[in-house]
């Protein structure tokens, strides 16, 4: 695991979750997920049993935090669907996980939607506590690429050269000077 770790919550298919620190770019080449605990213990959980890795600003702490509680979504991933077009650059998905729970999101249009282990999205609610969400292949039922979205072009505004105020007949001013 490198040095990059970034506070994470790994909710199960079982729908229990861990809080911890995470590999800030996740691969499933290994069995394992490695997650290291607040109390500084390292945890290995078997890539097959996670439905998805939330990215968060803050893991928290205190009572609610302890990983299993009864905390109904300490995600915070509250909308899991857009509102309207997403405004964001790539590729706009809906996904049908294996609980049979389904996810927008808009992912990078690039060559980890063919070859990578999983997909990292960014969520509908970019103010929530989830920031990005990593979802392994093994927990995707189906996938529906819902749209593209090109990146927006500056706006420049057109400007035509602005005519002479006052027009100068060069033959003229020839005809004067002699």
């Amino acid at each position: 695991m490198s040095s990059a770790r970034k506070p994470v919550i790994v909710r199960k298919l079982s729908r229990d979750w861990c809080a911890g620190y995470a590999d800030a770019t996740p691969s499933t080449q290994t069995r394992n997920m490695e997650l290291l605990l607040p109390s500084g213990k390292l945890m290995q959980i078997a890539w097959p049993e996670i439905k998805w890795v939330c990215y968060v600003r803050e893991a928290g702490s205190g009572e609610g935090w302890r990983s299993g509680s009864d905390a109904p979504s300490p995600e915070r991933l509250l909308r899991r669907r857009f509102l309207s077009r997403p405004r964001l650059a790539g590729i706009w998905l809906r996904l049908t996980l294996e609980d049979g729970d389904e996810l927008e999101g808009v992912a990078a249009n690039d060559r980890s939607l063919i070859d990578g282990s999983g997909l990292m999205l960014t969520p509908p609610d970019t103010r929530s506590n989830t920031q990005r969400v990593f979802i392994p292949n093994s927990a995707i039922r189906d996938l529906t690429i819902l749209g593209v979205m090109q990146p927006s072009a500056p706006r420049h505004r057109t400007t035509m050269d602005q005519p002479g105020l006052f027009l100068v007949d060069s033959s003229s001013e020839d005809s004067s000077s002699e």
